[in-house]
């Protein structure tokens, strides 16, 4: 009997098969084809505005994605790198063929796991606790626990016009016993839909009429541990392309074809990665649309056209495509659809991510109704943690809301639901200035720790960090840069006043047009560079220590306001409480109360429908229960 097995290969799936067997449980992985997990059946990226930063969280925890996204990718670029600190976030393009592939050898290199290539019919489950799966062969693997992380292959079937197949991504089969299942053991499946552009030769596109799109010069890497280098040492560009009003024509003329627009999908759409006809829709006034020219890797000789998805027939799609600059007299390699799949309501989980219907069944990925790699690979990585602490009998790990991204993610998803595909996003974290690329080991490292990921000597990397910060504020607080004309020309040199006397780097560093690096520059100039030798990655402490004195006040008012919400968080909501006895809650509040069973009157606080008044009803009812009275 194994602890865990895990369903689906995909990015959750790796992540929560690793977390599971490096935590030392006995797991295995089940997967229609193990030379495709860890594929990129969509865009050929890692990362973006707030998915780089779950990346980073990922690492911090013990995951792997940030580390092989590292050895595969083929650019790298800091998102947002001339805004604040808060939405900074690093984005790669990858090696499609080369992220399965060193995924794939990473899984057959660890201890504890097995690999089975098949496809699951369903699971088993005796009086509503999971007890192993059932391969479509009739075969029967038993297990203590099972973390479905299906992705978009429950049920799916791909689109073009009013044309379909039943398939998932890339022709691969699709599943249907565990849709039926689940809704059987009375789960609210969902009908769900996504898409993705076409692909066309990149040797048929005419670059000169795009707009070059290189990556950063700067070494930036997502792993917060070393030895994970580039496996090609290359940096290879994107170009950017819009759309035009000739394009825009032809989709409205031909609306009615669109499988979205013409009746044909059930499924609901993402809001916040369309089609490229629901953009012609939804922003009329808008007179073209980004699109990007992204290499899918480098032996694969096809472009990605990132923000062009599209459910329209091929003879549409054909005629749309050779509208885009550059794009003339292209070969198409594949042609866009659209895909629909099942998905669970996540309202139905506990924030550990097990079901509440089924006790040690957990989900994790796009069955829970997310978009995206990132996601499913943070969701995945939970729920193996969680599922290894419900066998040791330790408490779930639940990250809160100022800890990381991936606890926004997960406390939307168990607390407000989806009936559309949920994408993370800057806009989410109310304390998103404490959730930073740069810090993420410093918030959850200590956690990947406590649940077994990450090493002591991985700790102790981390404590040298945190120490060399310490120390070079101390530095920068007791050196200064001396008053001469040499340095005052510097200074003028990038924008800033000339002194008027030797000023501390530590104030100097406050100005708000100089930065890290002209702190570095500055101590080179002065012959001082000597006063930080033996401080491991100077350039990224120096960085860290910058965005703690710039935005101090900030950064502070944020933890006081996560300080404050803390205690409502920390507030315990008993299992077996009645609502039905909680006299004077409003009724919508009662019904969204019952429904998602919070387990904290913070997550009270957060369901739609429940308000402040609500919540002080429910406080002086607990209050009462403690003090053994009921009101």
């Amino acid at each position: 009997m194994y602890d865990v097995i895990v369903v689906g290969g995909g990015h959750a799936g790796c992540e929560a098969c690793l977390a599971a067997a490096n935590i030392g449980k006995k797991t295995l992985l089940v997967t229609g084809a193990l030379n495709r997990v860890g594929s990129m059946p969509c865009n050929p990226s890692i990362g973006g505005p707030a998915k780089g930063i779950v990346v980073r969280e990922i690492d911090a925890l013990g995951g792997y994605m940030g580390k092989n996204a590292d050895m595969c990718q083929i650019q790298m670029k800091m998102l947002n790198s001339s805004k604040g600190p808060a939405v900074r976030a690093l984005r790669c393009q990858a090696d499609k063929t080369l992220y399965p592939k060193y995924m794939l050898k990473h899984l057959k290199e660890t201890k504890n796991l097995d690999l089975k290539e098949a496809l699951v019919d369903g699971i088993i489950v005796n009086d509503n606790t999971v007890g192993g799966v059932i391969l479509t062969t009739g075969e029967r693997i038993e297990s203590k626990t099972v973390i479905l992380t299906t992705g978009t292959y429950l049920n799916s079937r791909t689109l073009r016009g009013f044309d379909f197949k039943y398939e998932g991504p890339d022709n691969q089969p699709t599943t249907y016993g565990i849709s039926k299942q689940l809704s059987d053991l009375g789960f609210s499946v969902q009908r769900l839909k996504t898409g993705t552009p076409p692909r066309i030769v990149t040797s048929s596109i005419d670059f000169s009429k795009s707009q070059r799109e290189p990556g950063d010069t700067y070494p930036w890497k997502f792993s917060f541990d070393k030895g994970y280098d580039q496996i090609e040492k290359v940096n290879v560009d994107c170009a950017l392309i819009y759309t035009n009003k000739e394009i825009h024509k032809i989709i409205n003329d031909n609306l009615e074809k669109s499988s979205m627009y013409g009746g044909v999908i059930e499924g609901v759409g993402p809001r916040y990665c369309p089609s490229i006809e629901t953009k012609v829709v939804r922003f009329a006034d808008k007179e073209r649309h980004q699109i990007f020219l992204e290499p899918e890797g480098l032996t694969i000789p096809e472009t990605y056209i990132g923000g062009f998805s599209t459910s329209m027939p091929i003879d549409i799609q054909d005629k749309m495509i050779r509208l885009l600059p550059g794009l003339e007299n292209c070969v198409v390699a594949r042609y866009a659809y659209a895909i629909e799949y099942d998905a669970i309501n996540p309202i139905e989980l506990w924030p550990s991510l097990e079901t509440k219907l089924i006790k040690g069944l957990f989900t994790a990925g796009q069955i829970n109704g997310t978009s995206g790699y990132e996601e499913a690979a943070c969701q995945g990585l939970m729920a193996g943690i969680n599922a290894c602490a419900k066998l040791n009998g330790k408490e779930p790990l639940i990250l809160k809301r100022d800890e990381a991204y991936i606890g926004v993610l997960i406390d939307d998803l168990v607390t407000k639901g989806t009936d559309e595909p949920y994408r993370l996003l800057t806009s989410r974290a109310e304390y998103r200035l404490l959730l930073r690329n740069d810090n993420a080991d410093i918030r959850l490292r200590k956690y990947g720790h406590e649940y077994g990921l990450i090493s002591d000597e991985q700790m102790e990397r981390l404590n040298l960090k945190i120490n060399n910060i310490s120390i070079l504020e101390e530095i920068l607080k007791k050196n200064r840069f001396k008053k001469n004309e040499e340095n005052n020309k510097y200074l003028e040199s990038i924008g800033s006043t000339p002194m008027l006397e030797s000023t501390l780097y530590y104030d100097l560093l406050k100005r708000p047009e100089i930065s890290s690096d002209n702190i570095l520059e500055m101590l080179k100039i002065s012959n001082q560079l000597s006063i930080v030798e033996g401080i491991d990655d100077i350039s990224d402490i120096m960085t860290e220590v910058e965005i703690l004195l710039k935005y101090q006040g900030y950064i502070n008012k944020a933890f006081n306001q996560a300080e404050k919400m803390k205690s409502l968080d920390e507030r315990k909501i008993p299992d077996d409480i009645n609502y039905n006895d909680v006299h004077n809650l409003a009724t919508e509040a009662r019904e969204k109360l019952m429904k998602v069973l919070p387990k904290t009157i913070g997550q009270a606080s957060r369901i739609m429908g429940v308000n402040p008044a609500d919540i002080a009803v429910l406080i002086v009812y607990l209050e009462g229960l403690h003090y053994g009275v009921k009101r």
